[in-house]
């Protein structure tokens, strides 16, 4: 990232002088400790002063520093900014000021204040001044800078309020035993020309720079005010909606230290991460009883105004630059690969692709560091499937350990609202076993769809779809294991117990759990599509090979479909992952292509028929307001790829008893065959990955789709040899 070259001295945070000793502060209930060499009270993420202490508008004194708030001593004299710098306090006339209150009790009066103009925000900011001074009184004067104000980011590394950091590499122009021989003060930061050093362990260190020099900067201010009054006054009902539906099946936001920032002022925000959450959340708008009959917010301002300002928050990348990103990617519209570039680089640049297990950074936001990492892990291989680019992030340069339990807070809901409580848990683990899923379909993608692999079976002549089966089977096998291992409370069967969906228990929530199953769908098909393509280059001659391999991928077909039969209304109005539209087209690809290779006239009309039932499937799920832009994209590309088969040539005509009597004769010629072939590809292995990991055609979750064409399911009565195939059962007599 390149910045500015002109970049003043800056001071590290409060070094030297022992800070006066306070009160302990009042602890909220999730506990979060962001630096363990302080226990003064002045870092803890819930509290706003030390009790006895009460927190004020700024002085003049403190204005120009940047204060919002003043910090008054007990004679309520003076600030205590003002009595360290000896500074005459203008508050020492005035009445004493308020407490304020706890723990989403805080007034409003910062929220619900008419914006000042942009002359007028202007101007405040001309009067501030950076405290860059390295005199102890200076030191601790930044130090009660910040008290009453943003506490819960002080000691943070990616989330500073007026600092960004830089991660300096192995190769840089910093080398790094040279930096060991640095001057660190008791916060790991050491003052250069450059900017301050940050030292989070033994073998990384940040440079620290200061915002104001970074295009752009200037602005932030007027930016986000006119954010907050595009939407205003509906931006805390917005902001539920978001946590409501969004954030559980999604959790990139530390939900905690976010309310505790909002209750003391939207301008605390980034202005691109506040626009994306409030776009994100108006797709839910009807789904407020109080907001839907209003007008809706100008959604296409908004729209101008994140594009801006992501641009230049660029400039000073800081973790809630990936937020922003990140969610703006989710948008239906949103999913573009340039942007995916630009976000893989910023992560890079703060340091995501590293282990930050053991840094010397607040515990949440390690664990907020590792939830970023793993969703721009995913947006990255989920964004080279649709996209069909080469991905960005490679294992060889990835050190984001796997995710556990204590990366997300302990505490993120109403401790009275058991549904909700299960509702967020439920949603930690969709997001865990997506990441787990997008580790599968990395593999998929380096095995089979780089152009070195593709051309290593190109060069394997006629044995290209024995390496393909073989490199195919225990990837499929993976697929099968994470299935199996899906906690129950996300599995598809159990949103349909007892005749509800889950979600619509009187209470309104809505289930996201599809998007998983879909894009476990999406990589089943992704990984099928290779072998259907090295079949039908003429790789293998065997009928038999070709006939297993086929049935197999056509029991992906019926399942997926069947899939998306089953979907309800709280699973179409839920959030589904960027993804999702291009893969409920995949599924329509994938039956074109089986369509465009079928062997005889019989299986093509049979895959004609069962394209038609999911169109019409795709265009009941495409009710007015629900997944907009989602199913309609599906359909589109069915029709496009639909009417390019209708420039097939005409297929054969297959007997039904002499094709069954030719697949038993090549089924005994394949098995000679094969014997004669070296260990690598046998008939055990081919049966790994013939066998369906999890749905089955005619299993728990088979095929009997409901439409206008097929009230009983699949129909039989003319699918010729391939007619009602199952991968599980019919595979296995074959072998016998």
């Amino acid at each position: 990232m390149s910045t500015p070259s002109a970049v003043p001295r800056t001071a590290p945070i409060a070094i030297a002088p022992k800070p006066p000793r306070f009160p302990p502060s009042r602890q909220g209930s999730l506990h979060l400790d962001p630096y363990p060499g302080l226990r003064n009270g002045i870092d803890s993420p819930d509290s706003d002063s030390p009790n006895g202490l009460s927190a004020a508008g700024p002085c003049e004194s403190c204005l120009r520093n940047r204060m919002r708030d003043c910090v008054m001593s007990d004679d309520d004299e003076s600030c205590i900014a003002c009595l360290v710098s000896g500074a005459e306090c203008s508050l020492a006339e005035s009445p004493p000021p308020r407490k304020r209150k706890l723990n989403g009790h805080a007034e409003d009066s910062h929220s619900k204040r008419s914006s000042p103009g942009r002359s007028d925000n202007r101007r405040r900011r001309q009067q501030q001044h950076s405290l860059s001074s390295t005199t102890a009184s200076s030191s601790l004067i930044e130090e009660m800078a910040n008290f009453g104000g943003p506490t819960m980011l002080k000691r943070t590394l990616g989330l500073q309020t007026d600092r960004y950091s830089q991660y300096i590499g192995p190769t840089t122009d910093f080398e790094p035993s040279l930096i060991n021989l640095s001057s660190f003060d008791p916060h790991d930061e050491s003052l250069l020309a450059r900017g301050t050093l940050r030292r989070v362990s033994e073998n990384e260190t940040f440079l620290m720079l200061p915002d104001n020099n970074t295009p752009g900067h200037e602005h932030v201010l007027d930016d986000v005010d006119e954010i907050e009054s595009i939407v205003a006054p509906h931006g805390r009902k917005l902001i539920d909606l978001y946590f409501r539906i969004v954030h559980p099946g999604f959790p990139i936001i530390q939900k905690t230290v976010f309310f505790e920032k909002y209750e003391r002022s939207y301008r605390e925000f980034s202005p691109p991460l506040l626009a994306a959450i409030y776009i994100l959340a108006i797709n839910w708008w009807d789904h407020s009883e109080d907001l839907a009959p209003l007008t809706r917010p100008n959604v296409r301002e908004l729209e101008r105004l994140v594009r801006t300002t992501l641009a230049e928050a660029m400039y000073r990348p800081k973790l809630s630059t990936i937020q922003a990103g990140l969610l703006l990617s989710q948008r239906p519209e949103g999913d573009q690969w340039a942007p995916t570039a630009q976000l893989v680089a910023i992560g890079q640049e703060l340091g995501l692709h590293l282990d930050c297990s053991n840094w010397k950074i607040p515990p949440w936001e390690r664990g907020l560091r590792k939830r970023l990492a793993w969703s721009l892990y995913m947006q990255d291989k989920w964004g080279a499937l649709v996209h069909g680019r080469p991905s960005h992030i490679f294992s060889s340069n990835w050190g984001a350990q796997p995710l556990t339990q204590n990366d997300f807070p302990d505490v993120e809901w109403d401790e009275n609202d058991e549904e909700e409580r299960l509702e967020i848990e439920r949603g930690r683990m969709l997001f865990g076993q997506m990441v787990q899923l997008s580790l599968i379909l990395a593999e998929i993608l380096e095995a089979f769809y780089t152009l070195q692999a593709t051309q290593a079976v190109a060069n394997a002549g006629p044995q290209g779809t024995q390496l393909v089966l073989s490199l195919a089977k225990p990837i499929q096998l993976k697929l099968k294991d994470w299935y199996a291992a899906l906690p129950a409370a996300i599995r598809m069967d159990s949103t349909f117990q007892g005749g509800s969906p889950t979600g619509l228990n009187g209470t309104g929530r809505l289930s996201s759990i599809g998007y998983l199953h879909l894009a476990y769908f999406a990589t089943e098909i992704t990984l099928h599509r290779r072998i259907i393509r090295s079949i039908e280059a003429g790789a293998v001659a065997e009928p038999y090979i070709q006939h297993i391999c086929r049935s197999a991928a056509k029991a992906r077909l019926i399942s997926a479909m069947d899939f998306v039969n089953r979907l309800n209304h709280s699973h179409l109005r839920a959030f589904w992952y960027f993804a999702s539209k291009t893969n409920f087209a995949l599924i329509g690809t994938f039956g074109s292509l089986l369509w465009a290779t079928s062997p005889g006239r019989e299986e093509a009309e049979w895959y004609r028929r069962r394209l038609g039932e999911y169109r019409w499937t795709l265009s009941v799920s495409s009710k007015p307001g629900e997944t907009k832009g989602l199913t309609e994209f599906a359909m589109g590309m069915l029709d496009i790829t639909t009417g390019l088969l209708k420039q097939l040539p005409e297929k054969p005509l297959l007997s039904r008893h002499g094709s069954a009597v030719d697949v038993d004769a090549a089924r005994r010629q394949s098995i000679l065959a094969l014997g004669g072939m070296s260990g690598s590809m046998s008939m055990t292995a081919m049966s790994g990955i013939i066998e369906t990991g999890s749905y089955s055609a005619g299993g728990a979750d088979g095929s009997g789709m409901q439409s206008p064409r097929s009230p009983g399911g699949s129909d039989s009565s003319d699918e010729g040899m391939y007619g009602n195939f199952s991968a599980t059962a019919g595979m296995a007599g074959l072998r016998d």
